[in-house]
């Protein structure tokens, strides 16, 4: 449907693992996973957190390759043409054109969040927050640069727009550069480093012992069992089996449409099958053993198991960006150590945040005919305009309400919509032999029954389970503080309008290319 010539293609296969596993590996791997990891009883949470990664993370994954390359097969880079050309319905498009609403929202908040990793990442190595040692003034200091809180820290947010503006233009130069060019050219470099970094920390970390003698109980030896010696007696809470299901989708980044428009640039004979074993492997190295291995062990032997369980109770934030600024604060060399971890978490965001604007790039130019700059620019106008609803309403939920209808709640409605129409629509047999086509290992018949069966059923419940205990009071407003309503519609509306936007683009490109 495109008047594009040619479409690109990745350089090498390397660069391309590195591409969806630099999609794959972000904030969710080193923020997100410990948090998740301590809420949820520790070891308790990893047995089901493997079940659903056997269950759901790979064959979404294969799902979404599958999808993605026979979409490019047809020279569709977004989810509406790939839908279109697997389901022979009128209505297709319009479901892929969710994944575009959810790559897009999920973007814009994302790319400010990204750039708080490169503030801190300043602070540390200037030792800007050095000094402050009570758990309260680190979050005073956080919330006050993100502009939540008036302190005596910051004099407004222009050092945090300062830092966002930095990493907006990093963001769309790479996207605007290309995919071999720009996309793969930067996963070969940033990727690396990240697990570069993510060693060098790791390893520090694994070496401290036990900082405080005369605390014996705060050991890196115990922040370790905490996580991998598992008290089965919680396994029996429903919450925590959801909560490892929903680790799931963040870490591999399935749901949102960047794996498809990835999978879209390769060949047609291109493996798929061992590509995304490897992504999902290097995605859970990266998770598993490096971002366990650092945030909660390094907390556990500063702070206490039950500490650290407070601390991540705060969220995500608190305890990456509060509690291990205290810690980089009584380390030799901690203003080093701090500036790797944020500039880790910078790469991990980055490499994020470029993949989730490709889908609307591609549909740009694969529906539109659009050359690629002027498909970067529309988008990046987009981004650009709407990140400051979330730069100056963040204390007022606006973020938080984007997050959970995009990058939560979304990303699980999106993930069974696909498995619906891939595996049941198009059909199981034929999906099977599209992520088997040109294929360099062997997939086991077991994850065909997986994919048509358990996987759907998964989806099915986990979705249900959301829809009833966290989506209906979120739309009701169940928890919200009062003085957060009028943003929280705010934020409801400009979702409502960008969704309205992208599905006219959807109908005028169609009508355009039946004319």
């Amino acid at each position: 449907m495109s008047s594009n010539s040619e479409r690109e293609q990745w350089g090498s296969r390397i660069g391309l693992i590195l591409a969806v596993a630099g999609n794959a590996v972000g904030l969710g791997n080193f923020l997100r996973f410990p948090v998740q990891a301590a809420q949820n009883g520790g070891g308790a949470f990893m047995i089901p957190y493997f079940i659903f990664f056997i269950l759901l993370g790979i064959p979404l994954m294969w799902i979404e390759w599958g999808i993605g390359r026979h979409g490019g097969k047809h020279r569709h880079g977004s989810a509406p043409g790939m839908f279109d050309v697997i389901w022979k319905n009128s209505m297709a498009k319009y479901f892929g054109a969710i994944g575009l609403l959810i790559s897009m929202i999920i973007m814009i908040y994302y790319t400010y969040i990204t750039s708080w990793t490169l503030g801190f990442s300043f602070f540390s190595i200037s030792k800007t927050y050095f000094g402050l040692t009570d758990f309260e003034q680190m979050k005073s200091f956080l919330y006050s640069y993100q502009g939540r809180e008036v302190s005596q820290y910051f004099n407004g947010i222009t050092f945090a727009y300062i830092m966002l503006l930095i990493t907006f233009i990093m963001t769309f130069w790479v996207l605007f550069k290309g995919i071999s060019r720009g996309i793969e050219k930067l996963a070969k470099i940033a990727m690396p480093m990240l697990f570069i970094f993510a060693v060098i920390i790791a390893i520090r970390v694994l070496t401290l012992g036990t900082p405080d003698p005369s605390i014996p109980e705060n050991s890196i030896s115990q922040g370790l069992g905490f996580i991998w010696n598992p008290d089965l007696s919680q396994l029996s809470n429903p919450q925590i089996w959801l909560a490892a299901a929903g680790q799931i989708f963040f870490t591999l980044s399935v749901g949102m449409g960047t794996i498809q428009a990835y999978a879209s640039y390769l060949k047609p004979k291109d493996d798929i099958a061992l590509s995304g074993l490897t992504t999902a492997a290097t995605n859970e190295f990266a998770e598993v053993v490096l971002g366990g291995s650092i945030a909660i062990p390094i907390a556990v032997a500063f702070f206490g198991v039950s500490m650290t369980t407070q601390m991540a109770l705060g969220g995500s934030f608190d305890l990456g960006f509060a509690s291990l600024p205290l810690v980089f604060q009584q380390l030799p060399f901690g203003q080093f150590f701090g500036f790797m971890w944020f500039l880790l978490l910078f790469f991990a965001g980055i490499t994020s945040s470029v993949a989730m604007g490709q889908p609307v790039i591609s549909f740009l130019e694969d529906e539109f005919g659009m050359d690629r700059k002027k498909a970067v620019g529309i988008i990046s106008a987009v981004v650009f305009i709407s990140v400051h609803f979330v730069v100056f309403f963040l204390k007022y939920g606006f973020l938080d309400e984007l997050d959970f209808w995009a990058g939560t709640f979304g990303l699980v409605v999106f993930a069974l919509i696909e498995t619906i129409l891939f595996i049941w629509v198009f059909g199981a047999d034929k999906a099977w032999a599209e992520i088997n086509e040109g294929a360099d290992i062997k997939i086991p018949r077991i994850f065909f029954f997986i994919m048509k069966y358990i996987t759907p059923s998964i989806l099915i419940t986990i979705t249900a389970w959301w829809l009833i205990n966290s989506a209906i009071p979120q739309l009701l407003l169940t928890n919200a503080a009062e003085e957060n309503v009028p943003y929280i519609w705010g934020a409801r509306i400009f979702m409502i309008v960008i969704a309205a936007g992208l599905f006219l683009m959807v109908k005028t490109a169609w009508k355009k290319n039946e004319a």
